[in-house]
């Protein structure tokens, strides 16, 4: 294997400390895709939409999005991410990133939708409102979807390239090195 191959290794401890972070993001966002939700029991957007609950969501999301931007920044600033792996799960983390700022916006839209109309709409303007929040929603809950698949891919990259520490393993710390070769000073 090429020497410079070792170089290339992101060290053992902070892939795992990395896929650790990274797969904790990942459940987080799935969770709150799956349990933020518009519509009631019955499939349908409740008559008065709880402003602060949707508003809670746009707050929340734009949490988690500065959470996946700034490990995006560290891990860019870090010197792992200009090898071959680094390069990749950089790729992973940039569209992490980019996918969780857009659900926040979406997410404050319907919280601004929920408020648009005055209570006694037509019915027309009701459908209206009631499609367009539901379209938002949706829209912010599949880009919380779409950043957890991101984080997942740049984790499986990390997992990845565990593989190579196999060919270049660590030397143990009870091993001390080999004498240098020639003769040792008794003998002189």
């Amino acid at each position: 294997m090429n020497p410079d191959a070792r170089r290339q290794l992101i060290p053992r401890g902070e892939v795992l400390r990395l896929i650790g972070v990274l797969d904790g993001m990942k459940a987080t966002l799935l969770d709150a895709a799956e349990r933020w939700q518009l519509l009631d029991d019955t499939g349908h957007v409740p008559s008065t939409p709880a402003y602060a609950d949707l508003v809670q969501h746009a707050a929340a999301g734009q949490d988690l999005s500065c959470d996946v931007v700034r490990l995006t920044a560290d891990f860019a600033q870090s010197p792992h991410s200009t090898t071959r792996a680094g390069l990749a799960v950089l790729t992973h983390l940039a569209t992490a990133a980019t996918m969780s700022s857009n659900a926040a916006p979406h997410f404050a839209e319907t919280a601004e939708t929920a408020l648009s109309l005055p209570r006694p709409a037509e019915a027309t303007d009701r459908r209206y409102r009631d499609k367009r929040m539901v379209i938002d929603h949706a829209t912010a809950r599949a880009y919380l979807r779409r950043t957890s698949e991101s984080l997942g891919d740049a984790a499986t990259e990390l997992n990845n390239h565990l593989e190579l520490h196999r060919f270049f393993p660590e030397p143990s710390r009870q091993q001390s090195p080999a004498p240098p070769p020639g003769r040792s000073a008794r003998h002189r």
